[in-house]
């Protein structure tokens, strides 16, 4: 059974950086299924953050979609060692602020990804961010 845990969130001043992580477990990692996160602030529609497709190798590097908001601030990258993918997130904003979430899109195309939620098969239970003004 597929498992996703998110960690790293946590509460910061403007301007501060958080790395959320994203581990996965029961499926195959390297098997060029594209990973998303995805942010839920109270009130608001879950939306997407951050892609990365599913074929990473020294060769062939994965390719990365970020949503307008956080182009240039955040980063998303896979271990595919450790079967984790991570956010880094720098130059946070009180707007930033919200639920993180890890979703696995099961989809056989390794190297694209989307931001679109309703592409995604499995979620994790989201990890909270905070950003103090």
């Amino acid at each position: 059974q597929l498992h996703i845990v998110e960690s790293g969130g946590g509460l910061v001043h403007t301007g501060g950086s958080l790395r959320l992580s994203c581990a996965t477990s029961g499926f195959t990692f390297d098997g060029g299924y594209a990973i998303g996160w995805f942010r839920q602030a109270p009130g608001k529609d879950r939306e997407g953050v951050s892609c990365i497709s599913g074929r990473d190798s020294p060769s062939h590097y994965a390719a990365s979609e970020y949503a307008g908001p956080v182009k240039g601030r955040f980063a998303m990258s896979r271990d595919n060692a450790n079967n984790t993918v991570y956010l880094q997130m720098n130059s946070l904003k009180p707007e930033d602020t919200a639920v993180y979430y890890c979703a696995v899109d099961m989809r056989p195309f390794p190297d694209v990804c989307t931001l679109t939620k309703g592409h995604y098969d499995f979620w994790g239970q989201g990890t909270q961010v905070t950003v103090s003004s």
